[in-house]
């Protein structure tokens, strides 16, 4: 007996059609800001209640995630202890976002800008060696100039971390021999 490949077909085209249901698409919904005839105030989207903070973003510490004080000045202090880990973070974040422009010394001598993009300021400088922490991490975070910002791919303890390490480069550019520990410059070798 020969199979019918019309009934086939049929069988098939059946098949197809069971898997073209609008159910998940035509669903009732809002959608957000457009207005609604259900709430008595007329918007779809409900207002937050008052003290409502999202889980893990409460950012009340001004100084830590912005760099600033209460007065909105730049904060001379960090948040938390800088230790050698910390700034060995610093160093490592450095040379990812910050090294291709401000090269690795700081000087401002980076690839990026031997190929034509506009020369940051070298961190050698001294209106940057007395700049206050939290200068360095306010332009971190929103940018400055030619610089863009780096908020979204830098979390906040990273960008203290960067600026961490900015202090102990320029420490190791503008250091003399009176920096070092009496103890340790015997170490030295050649420098009195």
């Amino acid at each position: 007996m020969r199979p019918n490949w019309k009934f086939g077909a049929v069988l098939l085209a059946a098949a197809a059609l069971v898997g073209c249901r609008q159910d998940m698409h035509n669903q009732p919904k809002y959608i957000p800001l457009r207005p609604s005839e259900f709430f008595d105030d007329g918007r779809s989207e409900r207002p937050l209640i008052d003290g409502t903070v999202a889980r893990g973003h409460l950012n009340d510490d001004t100084a830590y995630y912005t760099g600033k004080g209460p007065d909105g000045k730049p904060v001379d202090t960090f948040p938390f202890a800088v230790t050698k880990e910390i700034v060995e973070r610093g160093q490592q974040r450095f040379n990812v976002y910050c090294a291709p422009c401000h090269d690795r010394t700081g000087s401002g001598e980076g690839m990026i800008v031997k190929r034509g993009y506009a020369k940051p300021p070298s961190y050698h400088i001294d209106r940057l060696r007395q700049a206050p922490d939290g200068h360095f991490y306010d332009v971190i975070t929103s940018g400055f100039g030619a610089m863009p910002d780096y908020a979204a791919q830098i979390p906040p303890r990273d960008r203290w971390a960067i600026v961490a390490y900015i202090r102990a480069l320029q420490l190791s550019q503008n250091a003399t021999v009176n920096d070092v520990p009496a103890g340790q410059r015997a170490n030295l070798g050649g420098a009195k």
